[in-house]
């Protein structure tokens, strides 16, 4: 059934009529704030400033009981197939992210599961041995190679882990196939003292195969052997499943989509390498808690499912296209691009998991970037423009490094947490005045996640709580959140234009290769 069948769907379309107003006097009350939030795993999700009342909420819950996400998410987690479209050709397989970062559970998995959790299981105790050898030849730089998923989630974690790096340990990453990127990287290392990660499942990612072709280059120029420098992380049997090119190759499945796999072994030899591999299986133990709690049968209680819930409220309900993801915290700066894939790539859906057209809206447009930067750009929009733009915060009480001072009676992370309370009271509250120039009319919709302090567990937590978000989102709205067909057209007539130039570069002017590009489709 689709979204828009359930009775619910027809409560909730009723009570929309009529949402609360955030800015009346009255409503936005220390005790609002108070009830209207939910704590579990250290982390803290306070929504009193969303546009939602009790009896909303509770729609919201029927909404989930109805579509039955609870038991899609314990379907997708025991590894049953759900990657697919029914009537269709499609992937048609089990969605098993969860299962990179289970072995540290104490439960009882289905056999998919378990068999998946062997396997990643197995690439563990590989990383684990290729470490010890790295730390013999004292490598100072890793470089990944990759592009979407194989570059956004891992250098999303590093950058956040930066405080938790080995001294004298560095990541470099060339996802982008414009020269510029490999040769800004190549020109900053020691190739000598460096090993190169090489990330594609399917071994014939266009952009990857070239910058590895072009990082070879530079390593047999240099007179080293590309073989003593080079990691494979693909799938089994690939192209680059090549014990002759590479030092170690490390396994994808067909089950890890690339948005979901930065726990996998996309992300864990770069990680084991910087932050090493006691702090990067942190990292798998928080998310493999946060799978657990996105599995609790008490809804009410459950962080990504009533996010989920709040953002359909925002997206289905108020008609609000957007969400803007904010991290109070600079160690977060590629969090929200790493999001920005894995909710668009994942709900940017048209069709049902029967191939019928939805008649409905599904994944909004995510973006962000950290607070308190933003406030001095795009925050005028959002206090005063025409387009109401949901927020979602991430703040932490404490500061990774603990350095800090006092200047006029407070710490830089108070005044950091103090804006981050400020914007989301003024944003919901807003301010009334004469001089229309200075009018807020508040009434924003907006929510904070919230946590004590960001070290490789919880940033695992966090990780999988919007990867759990997502999901049930997806779930809820009846459409296939693991399939990405929207990026093939372009991949696939990109290699087609491609034969305008080669042999024929000389003959067309960019202008004309672009028109006669039209010829490929």
């Amino acid at each position: 059934m689709q979204f828009n069948r359930f009775k619910s769907y027809q409560k909730l379309i009723k009570l929309r009529e009529k949402p609360i107003d955030l800015s009346k006097n009255g409503v936005l009350t220390p005790s609002r704030i108070e009830k209207m939030q939910i704590e579990s795993l250290g982390l803290k999700l306070l929504y009193g400033t969303e546009r939602v009342t009790e009896d909303i909420m509770e729609a919201l819950f029927d909404l989930a009981e109805e579509s039955g996400a609870q038991d899609s998410m314990e379907s997708m987690q025991a590894g049953e197939i759900i990657n697919g479209i029914e009537g269709f050709e499609s992937e048609n397989r089990a969605v098993l992210h969860t299962a990179m970062r289970d072995f540290f559970s104490d439960r009882n998995p289905s056999k998919a599961a378990l068999m998946a959790s062997d396997k990643a299981f197995k690439e563990f105790n590989k990383l684990d041995q290729l470490m010890e050898q790295v730390d013999k030849k004292k490598i100072t730089d890793i470089i990944q190679i990759g592009i979407g998923g194989s570059d956004l989630g891992p250098r999303a974690l590093y950058v956040a882990l930066e405080r938790y790096h080995k001294p004298g340990r560095r990541a470099h990453f060339i996802s982008n196939v414009d020269p510029d990127d490999a040769t800004s990287v190549l020109n900053s290392v020691d190739l000598s003292k460096s090993i190169i990660v090489v990330v594609s499942k399917s071994g014939t990612t266009l952009e990857t195969l070239t910058n590895e072709s072009f990082v070879r280059d530079r390593l047999e120029k240099m007179g080293l052997d590309p073989k003593d420098h080079m990691i494979a992380v693909t799938g089994e049997g690939s192209p680059m499943d090549d014990p002759a090119k590479y030092l170690a190759s490390f396994y994808i499945w067909d089950y890890v989509g690339g948005r979901y796999s930065a726990t996998s072994m996309v992300g864990g030899v770069m990680l084991a390498f910087t932050i090493g591999m006691e702090e990067y299986k942190e990292i798998l133990a928080g998310a493999s808690e946060m799978d657990k709690h996105a599995l609790s049968s008490d809804m009410h209680e459950n962080l990504p499912l009533v996010s989920a819930l709040l953002g359909i409220w925002n997206r289905n309900f108020l008609d609000l296209p957007t969400l803007a993801i904010i991290p109070y915290s600079q160690a977060l700066l590629r969090f929200p691009a790493h999001l920005q894939q894995c909710d668009m790539e994942s709900n940017g859906k048209q069709i049902d998991k029967k191939g019928a057209v939805v008649k409905y809206e599904t994944g909004p447009i995510i973006w962000g970037e950290p607070g308190t930067n933003g406030q001095h750009s795009f925050y005028q929009l959002i206090h005063q423009g025409t387009t109401k733009v949901p927020l979602e915060f991430i703040g932490f009480r404490d500061s990774q490094y603990g350095n800090d001072l006092i200047v006029e009676g407070t710490s830089s992370q108070e005044k950091l947490l103090s804006n981050l309370f400020a914007q989301s009271i003024a944003l919901a509250a807003g301010k009334k005045d004469k001089n229309p120039n200075k009018n807020f009319p508040g009434n924003r919709p907006n929510r904070i996640l919230l946590a004590k302090h960001l070290d490789p567990r919880t940033m695992g937590k966090i990780l999988s709580y919007y990867e759990n978000k997502v999901a049930f989102q997806g779930f809820i709205w009846g459409i296939n959140s693991f399939d990405q067909e929207g990026v093939q057209l372009g991949k696939v007539l990109a290699k087609k234009v491609l034969g305008l130039f080669g042999d024929k570069k000389e003959s067309y002017p960019l202008g004309e290769a672009y028109v006669r590009a039209l010829d490929s489709l």
